[in-house]
């Protein structure tokens, strides 16, 4: 088998970690990294890592940097900064490390934890706190900063340049003189490495988080209401949301709990006014009775669902994928609705506006299932696309002749009344009922119901926007959300070595798509699944609802780690030995 490591297959770039406590600014330091990478023309990735509680403990700041775009992290780390060693144990599973990496400490901090020295790299010491005392006003984490930027190869002056920004005064001044303490100290440590600066793309980049560009998507998807209660990880979206609806005439409710807030969402889009709510799993699972009306009552709303490790509260700042059963089929009943998962950073904000699309013009409830690896993310990325759907909900016009709420049409869509149109009476029911909203309990009634909320999804023209398919060969890797990334560059390499693969990353789970899966694997023989589970839901779904070739292989594993390329690229080199 060929170790990936000794080679440069496509660009790599480079991986640190920054580590310490609760509340020692390595997230901070982090940030400014990443900034300044997009000022030097650089991509950049920062995955947010900590632990089970709400405040202080360890922290994590996981972070590559390439010339070329990054949608996940390397196989393994070039170095691990750490400002102490609290709790940094913890991190291991998630910093690999080998006997090329560089380990920094402080060495009044106490020694490499032997967890990551047993793996051989090389280890230096950088008195961080020593080094803050001696310049007044300073902070350890901007000591880190200049270390950091020294390894990684960044120019002085973009990182500096960031400081400035959110510096002033002494602070501002201290801050700088520590920059270039770290920068200094770093030209001792042994095992610098730097990446050759890469040259500045004409094309605009964008540095944002998932949960940021979701909510993006959302107004300009047409979302003027958000009511939500804060869970991690998507506070983050109600955070941006609560100013920019502001400013935009809408309105953002922090709700007592997720069974207000989802009703209250209901409630404004029965009213005429897109809306939507976002949460966790543990708020999805509260959801589903009032998802069961949307889809009854045919009123459109979106639940932005961020991924987190389950099942019950879990791991709230870990990354899963445990949440497809319960989107894709966790309501009583005969329930169609969409279900739409981003599959990078940037494709949080065309995923959330199109499911926006979806749910505005089918009138139907759509979920967007998200994660935390795409949510609290930050990356530098080419600027998206502007995409427009034309959106449109049919309403009744005033004094409708015999309207009908829930008239059978042949399109499964009827128009909706919005309270306070003339001579044109308005319903919402969540019971049996038929063409009129009168409750009913007539099997007619009910099957004619039944029949015509899934014809409207089954008619409905999704395009060619329901996955991403991308190369050629009788091997494919199908995949969805924040797999996407690694199961991309272990295509890569893999083609590299002669083997030649195809990817479907599903964006549209629901509903499904049976006929263009089947385009999409034409030729195929042999299929690997990956996914970040422990039971395999997403291979289940597949099995279930789609035909696939004869020879087909799970990859998948629970949260919080990541599925890495490497595992993926030999997977399909395995695959195509077999």
């Amino acid at each position: 088998m060929i170790d990936r490591r000794s080679r440069s297959a496509g660009t790599p770039g480079v991986s640190l970690a920054l580590t310490g406590s609760g509340g020692t600014g390595v997230m901070t330091a982090g940030n400014i990294l990443l900034e300044a990478a997009a000022q030097a023309g650089w991509y950049g990735l920062m995955v947010r890592s900590s632990g089970p509680q709400i405040r202080g403990g360890e922290a994590a700041a996981l972070m590559r940097f390439s010339a070329d775009p990054i949608e996940c992290l390397d196989d393994r780390f070039d170095a691990l900064i750490g400002l102490d060693w609290q709790n940094i144990h913890r991190f291991a599973d998630e910093i690999p490390l080998d006997t090329s990496s560089i380990v920094v400490g402080d060495p009044d901090q106490g020694n490499t934890p032997e967890i990551f020295a047993k793996l051989g790299p090389i280890q230096a010491g950088v008195p961080f706190k020593q080094m803050a005392k001696a310049i007044p006003g300073s902070w350890p984490n901007m000591i880190v900063l200049g270390v950091a930027a020294a390894f990684v190869g960044l120019p002085a002056e973009a990182v500096k340049s960031v400081v400035r920004k959110s510096h002033r005064g002494e602070a501002l001044a201290a801050s700088l003189a520590a920059v270039d303490a770290g920068l200094a100290a770093a030209r001792a440590l042994p095992g610098m490495r730097r990446v050759p600066p890469p040259g500045r793309g004409e094309a605009p980049r964008w540095l944002i988080s998932g949960n940021e560009a979701a909510a993006y998507g959302a107004l300009r998807g047409g979302v003027r209401f958000v009511a939500a209660y804060p869970i991690t990880p998507a506070t983050e979206m109600l955070e941006w949301l609560a100013p920019a609806l502001s400013e935009l005439g809408g309105a953002l409710v922090q709700a007592e709990d997720e069974l207000a807030s989802i009703n209250m969402i209901i409630g404004a889009s029965f009213g005429g006014v897109p809306a939507l709510t976002a949460t966790s799993g543990p708020g999805l699972a509260l959801m589903t009775e009032a998802l069961g009306l949307a889809v009854a009552a045919e009123v459109p709303i979106v639940v932005v669902d961020v991924m987190r490790g389950g099942p019950s509260t879990g791991i709230p700042a870990k990354s899963e994928q445990g949440d497809i059963n319960i989107a894709v089929s966790g309501l009583h009943g005969d329930a169609p609705r969409v279900v739409v998962a981003p599959n990078s950073v940037a494709d949080c904000l065309t995923a959330t506006q199109w499911a926006v699309h979806l749910a505005e013009t089918m009138q139907v409830p759509a979920i967007v299932l998200s994660d935390q690896f795409l949510g609290q993310a930050r990356a530098v990325v080419d600027r998206p696309a502007d995409v427009s759907f034309n959106t449109e909900r049919k309403t009744a016009p005033a004094r409708a002749d015999a309207y009908k709420r829930y008239a059978i049409t042949e399109s499964g869509i009827s128009p909706m009344a919005i309270p306070g149109t003339p001579g044109v009476p308005y319903t919402a029911e969540g019971l049996v009922h038929n063409e009129r909203g009168v409750p009913s309990s007539q099997s007619r009634d009910h099957a004619l119901q039944l029949d015509k909320r899934e014809r409207k999804l089954r008619l409905h023209d999704y395009g060619e926007r329901w996955a991403e398919v991308e190369g050629e060969g009788d091997i494919a890797v199908v995949t969805f959300g924040s797999c996407t990334g690694p199961v991309r560059e272990a295509l890569a390499r893999a083609e590299e070595d002669g083997v030649r693969a195809r990817m479907v990353s599903m964006r549209l789970l629901s509903p499904v798509q049976p006929e263009r899966l089947a385009r999409a694997l034409e030729g195929v023989k042999r299929v690997l699944v990956v996914e970040q589970n422990h039971s395999g839901q997403f291979h289940r779904y597949l099995r279930a609802d789609y035909e696939l070739p004869a020879f087909v292989r799970s990859l998948r594993r629970p949260g919080p780690l990541p599925i890495r390329p490497d595992e993926i690229y030999r997977e399909v080199i395995e695959w195509s030995r077999a």
